[in-house]
């Protein structure tokens, strides 16, 4: 089945009961069972609900894996991929990882002695003398905010010689444009809330594995810590795959316009996209991905005015998060990476300057005519 046709029948698809073509939405806690020592397939929603499964076999459907999971957030996601480990050990990380991720290693997974490495370049990164101490690799591919690019096939393998698991938050890409387990990836993370779901009325996060002894792990981690995602949450999910790839389409088209139209402006210091070719990044994406996706960082000359801009704004909402229908612009450096020390932020890039767009469906003639006005009324 090709990928098209898998977004809309993938996993579990239906009712066979009913013959209804969606999946039920099954409103309960708990499940009768109908003699001592027997059940149906279900005991409590926790361990498992049926509207629940049907977008965990999805996911791991559209992601090639083994087994996939549904929670309540991309942070107890990857909060649940984090109980892997143990007191002692190490992970590496991306320099620019998305705030979120950095805050809850950081601060809450230090207090349990899972320490960190913060790694420039995954790229040219050796492996061979990793300590012991280490037992995974966290990459985002694009990084947020600045779009890093990642080689997957060549740091997956030397990770693996390492004797460390990678893993993967494929958010920004989805399924869709990139399949991070056909690179020999072993854990691949969503932040579901964006691009899968797609409209913004759903918080969600989901996680596919390569192998039936990760599964297990992941599943006792999800049934003990209990961070599921709860069934309406998970029909809104399902429908909303539905769609993702006529989304994605146009999502690709407005932001190729957005990017040609940033590049001839003066105002302009810096953009950030792997779709062009002065990204350093723009061959190895070209190379494991099937797009470049709708995410554009920019950073502002000098003399303009970051604040005039984003209250020059109209059509596109200011706010956080990404990956739904609308245009939603970020300043990182107060919205997403604030959990970064500001001396780390700089020294990234990620200063006030530094924009991020997630560009949406709408008329790519009226975004660029709202980004245009913007740029004209931020010149001090």
């Amino acid at each position: 089945m090709k990928l098209n046709s898998k977004l809309i029948h993938g996993g579990v698809d239906g009712d066979k009961t009913t013959g209804s073509v969606n999946v039920p939405v099954y409103l309960t806690s708990t499940y009768k069972q109908p003699r001592f020592g027997e059940n149906l397939g279900y005991e409590y929603s926790r361990t498992g609900n049926p509207t629940r499964e049907a977008v965990e076999k999805l996911i791991a459907d559209l992601e090639k894996g083994i087994r996939g999971f549904a929670f309540a957030s991309g942070m107890a996601a990857i909060t649940a991929v984090l109980n892997l480990f143990k007191s002692g050990d190490k992970i590496l990380i991306n320099d620019n990882l998305y705030g979120g991720t950095f805050r809850v290693i950081d601060k809450i997974f230090s207090n349990f002695n899972l320490t960190y490495e913060i790694v420039e370049d995954f790229n040219n990164y050796n492996f061979d003398n990793v300590d012991e101490s280490v037992k995974a690799v966290i990459i985002e591919t694009p990084t947020n905010p600045l779009l890093t690019i990642t080689d997957l096939e060549k740091v997956s393998e030397k990770a693996k010689k390492a004797g460390l698991l990678t893993i993967v938050d494929n958010t920004f890409m989805t399924p869709y444009l990139q399949n991070p387990l056909d690179f020999g990836v072993d854990i691949v993370v969503h932040s579901a809330t964006k691009y899968l779901g797609g409209h913004s009325d759903t918080v969600a996060g989901l996680v596919v594995v390569n192998s039936e002894e990760l599964g297990k792990r992941l599943h006792f981690i999800q049934n003990s810590t209990g961070g599921v995602l709860p069934p309406f949450d998970s029909y809104l999910l399902i429908r909303g795959i539905k769609t993702l790839s006529v989304r994605l389409d146009r999502h690709l088209e407005n932001a190729r316009a957005i990017v040609e139209f940033l590049q001839e402006q003066d105002a302009i210091e810096k953009i950030y996209y792997p779709g062009i070719k002065e990204h350093p990044g723009y061959e190895i994406n070209k190379k494991q991905a099937r797009g470049a996706g709708a995410v554009i960082s920019f950073a502002l000359k000098e003399n303009y005015d970051f604040k005039k801009f984003i209250d020059s704004l109209e059509l596109i909402t200011f706010g956080e998060s990404l990956g739904g229908v609308e245009s939603l612009l970020c300043h990182p450096a107060t919205m997403t990476h604030a959990a970064l020390p500001e001396e780390a932020r700089e020294a990234l890039g990620i200063n006030d300057r530094l924009l991020r767009l997630s560009v949406g469906i709408e008329d790519k003639n009226d975004l660029i005519d709202e980004l245009s006005r913007a740029l004209k009324n931020s010149k001090n």
